[in-house]
């Protein structure tokens, strides 16, 4: 029988099975190292509480709308300021100019 106290105490069991109740008692060990390490235990705790569920969605929505805002505006600001360089020409130059004419009518 195997002692109570101590679990992984191998002489108690038969010579021939000594080696493989070592071995696994290794690869549990490795096994637990390797939850604790992964954090299994928070992100249970996270899918069985709704409440911080909910907060988690919610912060990480907010996170992607504000990086999706703030990302359009630099691109739409980049893309004029690309565009203005380019009213000087003579094909493109008129369409541009007629752009920026009909924004700066929508401004007013």
């Amino acid at each position: 029988m195997v002692s109570k106290a101590n679990p992984y105490n191998v002489d108690e069991h038969p010579f021939e099975l000594r080696h493989e109740v070592k071995r696994l008692n290794k690869r549990l060990d490795q096994i637990a190292d390797s939850l604790e390490k992964s954090q299994v235990k928070d992100i249970i705790e996270n899918y069985s509480s709704p409440k911080k569920r909910i907060i988690s969605n919610f912060t990480s929505g907010l996170a992607r709308g504000l990086g999706l805002s703030l990302g359009t505006f630099v691109v739409l600001g980049l893309l004029g300021y690309i565009l203005s360089l380019f009213v000087s020409m003579p094909v493109i130059g008129d369409y541009i100019a007629n752009l920026q004419q009909y924004i700066d009518a929508y401004k007013k």
